[in-house]
């Protein structure tokens, strides 16, 4: 099944690579650098008119993660069916030196998903799971690791 997505583009359009990609590749509409450790909002060109019941989440492109360590930095990133502004990547570098963006590199992944959403019910205690409130590593060996690392409860 194929829903219509309406892109409006001064950009590249996103492409499918195969026949079985997931993901349609998102394509950078401007040259700057990422330096090393940083983090930069990289504009796309391309606007999107998602079907109500939809959502677009931006992901990390892997080939840019394991050659230069580039990753989208809040992936998956949502894009809602009732946006309508730029799509806009916030890619981080944690490579080894600056990372260089050219007008038309493939920086980001798209991925189309239905969306469910939830009815909240207010209650005065969950039910018992053998989990119980177990949480970071709870299933693992994280322990006192999590215990230091977080802020509040």
């Amino acid at each position: 099944m194929t829903d219509v997505i309406t892109v409006s583009c001064t950009g590249r359009k996103p492409i499918y690579q195969t026949a079985g990609s997931a993901g349609c590749d998102v394509f950078a509409d401007h040259n700057g650098e990422i330096p090393q450790n940083e983090f930069r909002i990289i504009c796309s060109g391309m606007c999107l008119e998602i079907p109500e019941g939809f959502e677009a989440q931006v992901r990390s492109r892997s080939g840019l993660a394991a050659k230069s360590g580039v990753f989208v930095l809040n992936a998956p990133g949502t894009i809602d069916s009732d946006y309508r502004g730029e799509v806009k990547v916030i890619l981080a570098n944690s490579g080894p030196s600056p990372f260089i963006i050219k007008k038309g590199d493939r920086i980001a992944q798209l991925v189309f998903s239905k969306v469910y959403r939830a009815a909240f019910m207010d209650t005065p205690e969950l039910s018992e799971t053998a989990r119980g409130s177990g949480g970071f590593g709870s299933t693992g060996t994280l322990g006192s690791k999590q215990r230091r690392m977080t802020i509040g409860h």
